[in-house]
């Protein structure tokens, strides 16, 4: 029996049939990308960045660990290389029709260099984006052996991903919807007696069921003596009374994300946890004031920082105020690369521009106390994404 070809199977799903972006969305893009292409004389632009290549024509898929890569030409159509396995993914994903899939046995890389050669790229001015995830240096060195020098492409899409569009707008809107009845079933979940792994499983299947997709990074959930330890999650633990409880998630729509953090007192907490809290509140508040058009990202992280030295817990604050969040695959479900609201990022605001915005103060490996939201910039000032009240939680 004849093995079937990958033509003939892509021939089978229909072009773009689960791509969440309209046509005109993607042109709009693909017109501003080719702008900077042209700028920079630049011949063609690859890159292999899960959220970028998303971005750029819609292709999304849990398999990025493998080898994907775009490749957008100045002029032309733009084309995929990816391995076959993920090649129908792409076509139902996206709507490009220049699908090229290299098989397991093969080395992606030299499949790609390959794929350029055959195209007429040889001697071109090629840029490869080397800020991807899973863009490895034995990759790199695969792919440049096989192909030659390469232009410096990282940082070309990002910029153009700053200010979101009212269509993506809409998704982070669904997303922060979704993240809401997250939060509030793990709210719902801190009760003296329950567990950490019960109220993450309350937010997950809230989230879930109200139309989330798998997130770019899990809940934390974390109690006690352990919310006193950056990044830790649910571990088991059973909640006690004098527990501070902080929940930190995220809702997925369509790849776009929105985020959230409360606090819970059980009971009689630290004096300590008691005074952090209105610090937080006041930093968040002084920090919202300056998240407008024409201020720059320093001056929003600069007013949190100063609240925070002048109530005396600069300590317990190492980090910055906020960064940006939309499109993300794991293992964040921020745009950290893109933008950070801490000092010296001297970017200006404008509107569109979408970040999170955790307070958080630590008394290390004791307690955190933490408050956040997602804000969108508007044209006069911001507005926050969720609709569940700012408020301590207090049992």
């Amino acid at each position: 029996m004849s093995e079937t070809s990958l033509d003939d199977l892509l021939a089978r799903v229909e072009l773009g049939s689960e791509c969440v972006f309209p046509p005109d969305e993607l042109d709009e893009r693909a017109r501003r990308l080719r702008a900077v292409l042209a700028e920079r004389g630049i011949d063609l632009f690859l890159t292999s960045t899960p959220e970028n290549i998303f971005y750029l024509c819609g292709q999304q898929t849990p398999g990025y660990y493998t080898f994907q890569c775009l490749c957008v030409p100045i002029e032309g159509e733009p084309f995929l290389v990816i391995r076959g396995l993920e090649a129908l993914n792409a076509r139902a994903n996206s709507r490009i029709v220049d699908i090229v899939g290299y098989d397991d046995a093969a080395v992606p890389a030299v499949a790609l260099a390959q794929t350029l050669k055959s195209r007429g790229y040889s001697g071109k001015r090629v840029a490869l984006d080397r800020n991807a995830w899973y863009f490895t240096v034995n990759i790199h060195e695969q792919l440049t052996g096989a192909f030659g020098g390469f232009l410096d492409g990282s940082g070309i899409v990002e910029p153009l991903r700053r200010g979101k569009s009212p269509f993506e707008l809409a998704q982070m809107q669904k997303a922060a919807a979704v993240n809401d009845a997250g939060m509030q079933a793990g709210l719902g979940a801190v009760l003296v007696g329950k567990s950490e792994n019960d109220a993450a499983a309350a937010i997950m299947a809230a989230t879930i069921s109200a139309g989330g997709e798998y997130v770019g990074m899990e809940p934390f959930v974390t109690s006690g003596p352990r919310s006193g330890v950056p990044h830790s999650t649910w571990r088991r633990r059973s909640f006690a009374a004098g527990d501070v409880v902080i929940l930190e998630t995220a809702g997925c729509y369509n790849r776009y994300h929105a985020a959230l953090f409360r606090t819970i007192f059980l009971g009689d907490v630290p004096d300590l946890a008691r005074k952090m809290y209105p610090a937080c509140e006041e930093a968040l508040v002084a920090g919202l004031e300056k998240l407008r058009p024409g201020q720059s990202c320093a001056d929003v992280h600069n007013a949190v920082q100063a609240v925070i030295d002048k109530a005396g817990f600069t300590d317990g604050y190492r980090k910055r105020s906020g960064y940006s969040i939309g499109v993300s695959f794991a293992p964040d479900w921020g745009e950290g690369n893109i933008l950070s609201l801490y000092r010296n990022v001297e970017v200006p605001l404008e509107p569109g521009m979408a970040f999170h915005i955790p307070i958080t103060l630590r008394q290390y490996a004791k307690f955190t106390v933490a408050i956040s939201d997602t804000f969108v910039v508007t044209d006069d000032g911001h507005r926050p994404l969720s609709r569940l009240p700012r408020l301590l939680l207090r049992r």
